[in-house]
Parts: C-alpha cells; structure tokens; sequence
C-alpha cells in the first residue's frame, strides 16, 4: 500500500509539471498569433511595396513628358519643320561619303547611287585631278568651269563647289583618298541643291542660301516677294557670330539656321511665322538646349 502510494506519487508529481508546460505553451503559440499577426501584415506590406519600387526601377512604366517636347518659339518651330527632313537626307550623303578614306570600289559607288537616287553623279580622280571613273559617264550638266577643291589637313571633307551651270546649279563635295598616307585622288558626289526641296513638307515655305556665291535656292521658278533681299545679307560676316537667328529681308522678317553640307556652312531660311516674338536662340526641344 506504502509502496504504491510512493510510486504514484512521483510519477503524478513528475507528469503534471510536463502538462503545465505543455499547456503554457499551447497558449503562449495561440497568444502569439494573435500578437504576430499585425506584425505580419506589417511586413507583407512592406514587401509588397519594395517589390514594386523594385519592378518600377527595373521596368519602370513608359511615361511621356509631352511639354518636354513642346517649343517656345513658333519661328523656330516653323523652321525645324520645314529644314529638318532636308537636313537629315544631306547628313546621312555626308556620313556615308565620308566613310572612307581610300578610292572606292564600284560597288561601294553602286551602293551610294542605289541608297541615293537623288545624286546625280561621282566622280573618282587621281592626285593630279583627272577624273579615272565618272558614273554616269556622260553627265546632264558639264562644268562650266574648272572645279577647285581646297582641303584641310586631318579634315575628311574637302571644300563644297558649287556649280552654276545654264541647266542650274551642281554642288560637289568629296573626300581624299589616301593609300597609307599617300594622296591619292579625291571621290567626289554632285546633286542639284534644288533636289533638297522635294524632302521639304512644305517646300514654298523654305529657302536655301548660298552665302558664298550669293545665290538663292528655290522649290519653283519665282521666288517668293521679299526673299531675294537675302542673298543681299553679309552671310560670312554674320557666320562668324551665330549661327541662327532672325533678320530683315525685303520688309519681311526671316528666322535662318546655318547647316552644313558637305564642308561648308549654307542658310535654310523662312518667313517668321511671328514677326514680333522675341528671339532667344535657337532652342532645340527634345534636346532642351540652345543652339
């Protein structure tokens, strides 16, 4: 009896001790859930939102800034309009004239008369000037004088010559050819500048300079009242100081930029589309900088 009772009485005291504990903890988890549980949501959240911030960073959604893009100057806005589509056509002749610096092969001048439909013509010479190759080999408009071409050292492009020929104006540009550094020739493309018109959205509107030969280049046979009064203008005097801006020609105000074609700098010109807004350079604004 003794026995037994000593033996139960460890075995209950050892076995009710282990059920508290059990239970302590039973209630401290189900305690827990409910204390973690804004602590958890907490945390989701937060989560959530570093993984957007992240997609955002990585992917970010397209945006357009459309007054980025907007111009300030309705003269300028005129004029890009009118000059850039030129422009580009005349640049992309340059970069693809200029890529070489070696005597061309006729593939390479396949290509150009191909991808350029609208040059009239290229001409290959040796150091001395006579021309080796000439496509075509008859051309529309035969030079009413000697061309002289004048070069700058380390420059790819030799001096742009115009032509100006009973059937209209020819302008050539070209670069070296060098075997080494050997001279050995020029290669050399001519187009009627009056071609440039035709990229033109409203070709009436615009107006080509020739600074140097004080000539003017149209789309049509008349030149529009007023506009004549440009070639008048000290162009390379003007040059010196900008390259854009706003003059008066034949009582009408005109906005011009200064462009490149080939080496020499020429006017694309236009009659201001508001004769009385301040002029405050040529600002560009996809590249929000002024010229």
């Amino acid at each position: 009896m003794f026995t037994r009772i000593f033996l139960r009485r460890p075995w209950c005291a050892l076995r009710r001790p282990g059920l508290f504990c059990l239970s302590f903890l039973a209630f401290a988890v189900i305690a827990g859930c409910g204390a973690l549980g804004p602590s958890w949501d907490n945390s989701a959240s937060t989560v959530r939102s570093t993984m957007r911030d992240t997609r955002d960073l990585i992917n970010p959604a397209p945006r357009v800034d459309v007054n980025r893009y907007k111009w300030d100057n309705p003269n300028q806005e005129k004029l890009a309009l009118l000059f850039s589509p030129v422009d580009a056509k005349v640049m992309s002749l340059t970069r693809y004239v200029s890529s070489i610096d070696y005597r061309p092969s006729d593939e390479w001048v396949s290509a150009l008369l191909l991808r350029f439909p609208w040059v009239d013509g290229v001409i290959i010479a040796d150091e001395k000037g006579d021309i080796l190759t000439r496509k075509p080999p008859v051309p529309l408009k035969r030079f009413s004088e000697p061309l002289v071409f004048e070069s700058i050292w380390r420059e790819t492009l030799v001096k742009t010559v115009v032509d100006y020929t009973p059937l209209g104006p020819e302008l050539y540009f070209g670069t070296p050819n060098f075997e080494g550094s050997e001279f050995k020739g020029l290669h050399v493309v001519s187009f009627d500048p009056r071609v440039l018109f035709t990229f033109c959205p409203n070709p009436e509107e615009l107006v080509i300079v020739d600074p140097r030969a004080q000539k003017l280049w149209v789309a049509g046979e008349t030149v529009p009242d007023g506009a004549q009064e440009l070639v008048k203008l000290p162009w390379l005097e003007i040059m010196k100081e900008r390259i854009q801006g706003t003059v008066t020609a034949g009582d009408k105000q005109y906005t011009w930029l200064a462009r490149f074609i080939g080496r020499d700098l020429f006017v694309y010109a236009t009659e201001s589309a508001n004769a009385t807004f301040e002029d405050k350079g040529f600002a560009v604004p996809f590249f929000g900088g002024n010229w």
